[in-house]
């Protein structure tokens, strides 16, 4: 077996979802339910198919978007792994029940914008993910000035009152 870490590209701002499911129909099911849980939502969904032809199946909103999900699922190609990329103003806050909640979704290793590596598994059979390293390593504990800035912060985008 060897073990590799994957980059995942893209420009700073925008988010993207990292999943793994267990069927063709996932490319449909979460276009659905993403364009369900926010009219008008501009996105790229890739899908890495596990078996016959091993494909990178893809729809989406937005051509950047679905741009970037087609490389960076390709560049992973982990059977069963789907890549979401939403576009500037969108979140995955927003979606991630929605997606959460497509019957072949099995789990969600990441939902993020912050620098993301995937390490990935390779064997003679194929590749697969076993996890993702999101952002930077943890450099303190929060005192009372960042517990004020964190909540201002939630304020100030609106999630709290």
């Amino acid at each position: 077996m060897q073990l590799t870490t994957v980059r995942i590209e893209k420009p700073e701002e925008i988010n993207f979802i990292l999943g793994q499911s267990h069927f063709i129909k996932t490319v449909e099911d979460i276009h659905e339910a993403l364009v369900t849980a926010v009219p008008g939502i501009k996105f790229g969904l890739a899908f890495c198919e596990a078996s016959g032809p091993a494909l990178v199946r893809w729809s989406g909103t937005d051509e950047a978007m679905i741009e970037l999900a087609r490389q960076n699922a390709l560049a992973l190609a982990c059977g069963h792994s789907f890549i979401i990329f939403l576009a500037a103003g969108f979140y995955p806050v927003n979606v991630l029940k929605a997606v959460q909640a497509v019957p072949e979704v099995c789990r969600i290793f990441c939902a993020t914008a912050n620098p993301t590596e995937v390490v990935v598994a390779e064997t003679e059979q194929g590749r697969g993910i076993l996890g993702v390293i999101d952002g930077v390593k943890s450099k303190g504990v929060e005192g009372e000035e960042e517990i004020a800035a964190r909540k201002a912060l939630l304020r100030r985008f609106g999630y709290k009152l």
